[in-house]
């Protein structure tokens, strides 16, 4: 179904230009005002936004139904078949803490999560605590951060977000009578920390800004306005967020932005106790802290340990100054996480691109590793809800491999499956093949590629392609199952995923060689990826279909700018597209704290032309760009909805070809789109919608 040579005009947003001089350049941006300037009420009232702009977003809206128009048999075989192969009436495995253990329920038909409890020993019977299709329903959107129970088990703390913007409200749910009492907490980041006796509770509160800066002490009985101010972050590049443990011992305020940490430690027992530095921050050095009774695990990258190490430290006495080494740095081996018990050191590892689990008994001081033999695959590390206990969780699948659930035994290293993915509509893995390829990038570095495919898919250049690429935030994009890929596979695509530096795939290293100067690496790395899957008959250039989200749809609108004709569509959903305006406005959630991932362009002349070489935005020229489809969420905190909107009016102004450029924007949901399980698979089916709809053209 090739797009219609007679679609309706595209919209044409009219040019107000706004220059811009700094460093001695000057830029103009024709399309400055659809950025609101109400933008912060507007997040919270999504109702007062611009009429002008509203009807721009709003035709945008038409002109890519219109062009979509004849996929929707399509898109509705595309959602059955993704809904088919989720079990509706799924039920997670509960973790045990203390008299229960916990879990979440989804029910026939239902949108979202159940959270629920059995009795520890007990008959299997759930008492469900929350409902979320009960508390969604009448909402356009809802998103429900969770409930953390007491640790009297008598109440659980939870929020919800019911306009896509992340400001969350935070209740307090009874679980003898099912109701919430009166204490309502507003604009906080999603969650909190319960003090020992359950009596109160510690949350970060989001600025006008939606920064985090402020954390709060509540009492329950009492209203917000009286809640206690802890602490203040005055530095807007910094995050900040509060934990606790799982013995209940301390409060943790981490302080962090993308490449420096501080945390400041109250006990958990006198919540009224002023917080104590730990180690003051140092740019560079990271650092964070779990909780082993009487010594504190931190996780760091100090003295030189790139891809980190872990130290201990008393208590009472946790500085710098007293921390020993007890996991030594290993320069090819990333630590990612790590966690302690009574009994036994927990930590997660990337070697060699792949994730690995990591046990030390902390009487012996003897390590073992829980060992998997697939070429690529995926592991989450679950942990538990208890301190005192050999027993921990964790998830594994490959690309061709439905999740698996485990409980392992740290002491004895018995492995219990709990739980296998069930696909309702079936699933045969040896249908399928999954690969890891190396593509040589053009410094000689080999990224690495995972691929899915049916066996029976002619690996003759014919075959269709979804390169999916993400490169930022040292994030790795895991090859793991993914029902939904299954759509495209089954009809013949290839579904691969570029390990792009920007991630720490490969290490540290990788991350720090996909930013600031040198960022290009992710875009060259992304285009060279595609050159191997042409050149090794994967597929063919104009058969690939290129799709990213959030600093993801930075590398698609940079590849669109750099290689338009080695890709056949795009798919860019929530780009980060207009880097160099964004890094240049401080007011916006995002930006001082983002100053270390892709540079400051306020102060430095150095960064302000290292982003201006590749902002998407910013580089739109004169191309024949192929058919690219953009996503974007009209509360959207993170990549503003004016990103995506300015950039496809600037690409529909310079395109050479006749191919679409579509903007569909949702009117009532931020940076993860639709709030339910059911209606985000929609999207989904209209992502798919659109690269079928490329491959046959």
């Amino acid at each position: 179904m090739p797009f219609s040579k007679f679609l309706p005009t595209p919209p044409l947003a009219p040019k107000k230009p706004v220059t811009d001089t700094r460093h001695g350049m000057t830029r103009t941006d024709d399309y400055a005002w659809l950025r609101a300037d109400n933008w912060q009420a507007m997040f919270k009232d999504p109702s007062i936004l611009d009429p002008e702009i509203r009807k721009h977003l709003e035709a945008e809206n038409a002109y890519q139904e219109a062009a979509m128009a004849d996929t929707e048999d399509l898109r509705k075989t595309l959602f059955t078949e993704m809904k088919g192969r989720i079990k509706e009436d799924d039920s997670s495995v509960p973790m045990k803490d203390g008299p229960y253990a916990y879990g979440t329920l989804y029910v026939t038909g239902g949108e979202q999560a159940h959270y629920f409890r059995t009795r520890r020993e007990g008959d299997g019977l759930k008492e469900v605590l929350l409902n979320g299709d009960r508390e969604a329903e009448g909402k356009d959107y809802c998103r429900i951060s969770g409930i953390d129970h007491a640790p009297r088990h008598d109440k659980g703390l939870w929020g919800y977000d019911d306009k896509g913007s992340e400001y969350f409200t935070l209740k307090i749910r009874d679980f003898t009578s099912g109701k919430d009492l009166d204490d309502v907490v507003e604009n906080t980041g999603g969650g909190g920390v319960w003090t020992p006796g359950g009596q109160s509770f510690f949350y970060s509160m989001l600025d006008e800004n939606h920064r985090p800066s402020k954390i709060y002490h509540h009492i329950l009985g009492t209203p917000q306005s009286a809640d206690r101010l802890v602490f203040e972050e005055e530095d807007p590049g910094f995050f900040m967020g509060v934990g606790g443990s799982l013995l209940d011992d301390y409060i943790f305020i981490d302080i962090h932005d993308h490449e420096t940490s501080e945390n400041w430690i109250i006990p958990a027992r006198t919540p009224d106790a002023e917080p104590k530095l730990v180690a003051e921050r140092e740019t560079g050095i990271e650092y964070e802290l779990v909780s082993g009774g009487n010594v504190f695990y931190i996780l760091t990258n100090d003295g030189g340990a790139k891809d980190f190490k872990i130290m201990q430290a008393p208590v009472e006495s946790p500085g710098k100054e007293n921390w020993t080494e007890v996991v030594p740095h290993r320069p090819g081996t990333l630590i990612l996480s790590h966690g302690a018990f009574a009994s036994h050191l927990v930590w997660m590892e990337r070697h060699e691109g792949l994730p690995r689990i990591q046990i030390r008994d902390r009487e012996t001081g003897e390590d073992h590793a829980i060992d998997f033999d697939e070429e690529a695959y995926s592991l989450g590390l679950g942990g538990a809800l208890e301190y005192d206990t050999d027993w921990i969780r964790f998830s594994y699948s490959s690309m061709t491999t439905p999740t698996q659930l485990y409980d392992y035994n740290m002491r004895t290293r018995e492995r219990v499956l709990l739980k296998t993915q069930e696909v309702p509509s079936g699933h045969t893995i040896s249908d399928y093949e999954t690969r890891r390829v190396f593509a040589t990038a053009p410094d000689g570095e080999k990224v690495p590629v995972s691929l899915l495919y049916r066996k029976n898919t002619r690996l003759d250049g014919s075959a269709p392609c979804l390169l999916y690429g993400y490169g930022a935030y040292g994030i790795s994009i895991p090859a793991s199952f993914s029902t939904n890929a299954l759509s495209l596979v089954d009809r013949g695509f290839v579904y691969a995923i570029a390990h792009v530096r920007g991630g720490k795939d490969k290490g540290f290293a990788w991350y720090e060689n996909g930013k600031m100067v040198h960022k290009t690496n992710t875009f060259t790395d992304f285009i060279a990826a595609a050159d191997h899957l042409v050149a090794e008959k994967f597929t063919a250039y104009d058969r690939i279909v290129a799709e990213g989200g959030s600093a993801g749809g930075m590398l698609m609108g940079a590849i669109a700018n750099m290689a338009p004709e080695k890709f056949g569509g795009i798919i860019a959903a929530v780009p980060f597209v207009d880097v160099l305006n964004t890094m240049l406005d401080d007011t916006l959630p995002l930006t001082p704290p983002e100053w270390p991932e892709w540079g400051n362009p306020i102060e430095s002349e150095a960064d302000y032309r290292n982003i201006v070489s590749y902002s998407p935005y910013d580089n739109v020229g004169a191309k024949a760009y192929p058919p690219i489809l953009v996503l974007s969420g009209l509360t959207d905190p993170r990549v503003t909805y004016w990103e995506p909107t300015k950039w496809v009016a600037r690409l529909r102004e310079h395109s050479t070809s006749t191919s679409p450029i579509l903007l569909k924007t949702n009117m009532g949901a931020g940076h993860g789109g639709a709030s339910g399980r059911f209606q985000r698979l929609e999207e989904i089916a209209y992502e798919y919608a659109f690269a079928l709809k490329v491959a046959e053209n």
